[in-house]
């Protein structure tokens, strides 16, 4: 990480800039004041990790694109074992070996392309971040609308005042603890 060689380097440089986009869109969002310059940076942020999140891309793989991919390695495995066993030659051992790794190159990419088919970041969450620019400038600063408070206020009331209940009408124990 600290020194990628030269083919490593574009695709650092890319996955350091998606990152970096989001952490600064993310920083921007939390703002308790906005402008229209820092609602512009929001874009841009945004614009920016749409454009280079396909780098990490690879590593977003659901376990059903993941079984079905190994489904497939071992369906080519198999064949490929097969068509050697056909042919019957007399390889030296060199031989043997080269045949081995192009196998074993084919078998990978055939999982890598299957990989990338199906991998996607088309999901709810990441549609919500395009509306925060233009909800923020209708509605103000995001941490006003925060959960956290109530969150908060659920585990320490709720559940610390059912902790502390004999478990029988707790609700009512609950209430009337807090009420007083």
């Amino acid at each position: 990480m600290r020194n990628p060689d030269s083919s490593q380097y574009h695709d650092f440089q890319k996955a350091l800039n998606s990152v970096s986009s989001l952490v600064d869109f993310s920083l921007l969002a939390k703002y308790r004041s906005n402008t229209p310059d820092t609602l512009s940076y929001m874009e841009q942020y945004l614009t920016t990790f749409h454009r280079t999140k396909d780098v990490s891309l690879e590593f977003r793989t659901a376990k059903a694109t993941r079984s079905g991919a190994n489904r497939e390695d071992r369906a080519l495995r198999v064949q490929t074992a097969n068509q050697h066993a056909k042919v019957v030659r007399h390889n030296t051992a060199a031989k043997s070996q080269q045949l081995a790794d192009q196998d074993r190159l084919q078998r990978f990419n055939q999982q890598a392309d299957l990989i990338r088919q199906e991998n996607h970041y088309n999901f709810i969450k990441m549609c919500y971040f395009s509306d925060f620019s233009s909800n923020i400038g209708r509605f103000g600063s995001i941490p006003m609308y925060s959960t956290e408070i109530g969150e908060l206020a659920h585990k320490e009331q709720i559940k610390e005042g059912y902790r502390q209940s004999n478990k029988n009408e707790a609700a009512r124990q609950i209430l009337s603890h807090y009420g007083r």
